[in-house]
């Protein structure tokens, strides 16, 4: 998922006019990197603490749940910190929070419980959300402002090969150790033991990031004067919620948030998807490894989706690579074997330019309300808490496999969003002429 886009840093005295700035620039790119892996290695909570705790489809994508509703609630709040406090101490609060996150893990593993971890993780998206508030324009500030854009696409690259290491690292680890036995024929406090021991690898992983993020935290801290120096604007949400009435930024409001819900419910239930006896029959880190190439397909494809959008209209290349969600969906339900693994896998190309293909449609024309359309759409994010929990349900009711039809239906959204887009942009152009 691409990060939303917040309030930008006035151009007068920011990092950008000092005369070294790429050290700055890379360490912001490590951050992205970070933000990918961190956002992503839910996906595999979901298989692991599903089997941890007996749960149900729809009880494991409370993980997702607790994770992004963060973005609804903590995105505007963020906004309003930053420009309070200043750049310097909210990043720092930001990598304090999500440090604390971190290490949140520590007592939820050892309680035996499924809710401190849900908490642990709704910690982790408030200071996710607080760091991307932040670093997003400060990216943009650093270097010139015609090559702002090419500066957020190299550091959104970085979230994605982010994605694809980390959640390859995280298979191993926390899904590659898993004792031969049914939770469900345990109880009281041999039960108790088994959870505590397998949770034990996830507090691990968790660990592990708190300090990487505090050696990048300690980084940022020796750049506190250049940090200090930037300006934050505020984005305004006066009569935002007036711009709804246009049905082009309504519809892509709708769009964001099915698109970040069918690809986060897609990922959240690829593990247990590929361990199907009628796909591949993985063992759960062979399964982690392949949902890594799912990411990996959406770096690739960012690539080759820039590529065929300066050749061709934005709305048909949305139109079809979301039609080739639902093709490739479709092909796995309807088969058996390597065909249907691979097939739900290569989801995640078709993924990879919706965000900011949305984003800029849903967007485009509305000039000076563009920041407050922003605000609107990065608030559909949300859909990645409400989506999974509907294809758990439908999973729980009719079986995994039918739970594909909630992502289909996602995409279909998206698909006609792409030609309704082209279609208004056609009869704008007539009326010019």
């Amino acid at each position: 998922m691409t990060a939303p886009s917040p309030p930008s840093i006035a151009a007068g005295g920011n990092p950008a006019s000092q005369a070294k700035t790429l050290p700055l620039l890379l360490l912001v790119v490590a951050v992205f990197f970070l933000f990918g892996g961190i956002t992503n290695v839910s996906d595999l909570l979901v298989a692991k603490l599903k089997g941890l705790f007996s749960l149900n489809y729809a009880q494991a994508m409370l993980v997702q749940f607790a994770f992004f509703t963060s973005y609804a609630l903590f995105s505007i709040p963020a906004g309003l910190l930053m420009n309070r406090v200043g750049y310097f101490k909210g990043i720092m609060t930001g990598f304090g929070i999500m440090i604390v996150a971190c290490l949140l893990f520590v007592p939820a593993a050892r309680s035996g419980a499924y809710a401190p971890f849900l908490a642990a993780l709704f910690v982790m998206g408030g200071g996710i959300t607080l760091l991307q508030v932040a670093v997003n324009p400060l990216i943009i500030s650093l270097g010139k402002p015609e090559t702002a854009h090419s500066r957020l696409t190299f550091a959104q690259s970085f979230n994605s090969l982010g994605v694809f290491l980390i959640v390859t690292f995280g298979a191993r680890l926390i899904l590659g150790q898993v004792a031969d036995v049914d939770p469900a024929t345990l109880a009281g406090a041999a039960l108790d033991t088994y959870r505590t021991t397998e949770s034990a690898v996830i507090a691990e992983a968790y660990v592990g990031l708190a300090i990487v993020l505090a050696l990048v935290a300690v980084v940022f801290w020796c750049w506190r004067r250049s940090l200090d120096q930037a300006s934050y604007t505020t984005l305004r949400l006066e009569g935002a919620f007036a711009l709804l009435d246009k049905p082009r930024l309504r519809f892509g409001c709708l769009c964001i948030f099915v698109y970040v819900g069918a690809e986060v419910g897609v990922a959240s239930m690829m593990v247990n998807y590929l361990g199907l006896p009628r796909t591949m029959a993985l063992v759960p880190i062979a399964a982690g490894i392949l949902l890594s190439y799912y990411w990996a397909g959406a770096m690739i494809g960012r690539f080759f989706g820039g590529f065929l959008l300066r050749r061709f209209k934005p709305g048909k290349v949305l139109m079809t690579f979301a039609s080739g969600a639902i093709g490739l969906i479709a092909v796995s339900a309807l088969t058996h074997g390597s065909l249907a693994g691979w097939a739900l896998v290569l989801v995640g190309f078709t993924n990879s330019i919706m965000f900011p293909t949305i984003f800029s449609l849903a967007t485009e024309g509305l000039k000076e309300d563009a920041p407050k359309a922003s605000g609107l759409l990065c608030t559909a994010i949300v859909g990645g808490a409400i989506v999974p929990v509907l294809v758990g349900l439908t999973a729980d009711a009719f079986g995994l496999t039918a739970g594909l039809i909630v992502p289909v239906v996602c995409y279909v959204i998206i698909a006609r969003f792409g030609l309704f887009a082209e279609a208004n942009r056609s009869v704008r152009a007539e009326v010019t002429h």
